[in-house]
């Protein structure tokens, strides 16, 4: 951070004109400027800036956070028949498919009751091989 001091201006008298009262404060990282007038004493004043600073950030944390979700959100496909991700066949015979690796179980029983291990391992097994050149 960046603290600056420097002569307050407006009406106030002959006290403005004598000492360095005003306080402005930037966040480098971020380019953010909060700076205050207010008050005759500087340590008021930089108390305030600081609380403006630091309302500031707040708010520029929170929209990058909405917007990193709206972005997620955008790229979620849609809701609709035949984007599932796996099917389950109970009658006539019994099978668990998961359509993004092709991994099929027999044994639809184990997967309904939980354990879905085998599917995890393929769609990461898939991913890893994807991301890895060569």
């Amino acid at each position: 951070m960046k603290i600056e001091t420097y002569r307050s201006t407006g009406a106030g008298g002959q006290h403005v004109n004598t000492t360095d009262s005003a306080v402005r404060i930037t966040h480098l990282p971020t380019g953010t400027v909060a700076q205050c007038q207010n008050e005759r004493s500087q340590h008021r004043n930089r108390e305030r800036a600081m609380k403006f600073l630091r309302s500031k950030l707040y708010e520029l944390e929170l929209r990058k956070r909405r917007e990193a979700a709206q972005k997620l959100e955008e790229s979620k496909g849609e809701i609709a028949f035949g984007n599932q991700i796996r099917s389950y066949v109970l009658h006539p015979y019994r099978m668990v498919k998961d359509h993004r690796t092709k991994y099929e179980t027999g044994d639809a029983d184990r997967v309904l009751d939980g354990d879905i291990d085998p599917f995890i391992k393929t769609t990461l097994m898939s991913r890893r091989a994807v991301s890895k050149p060569g």
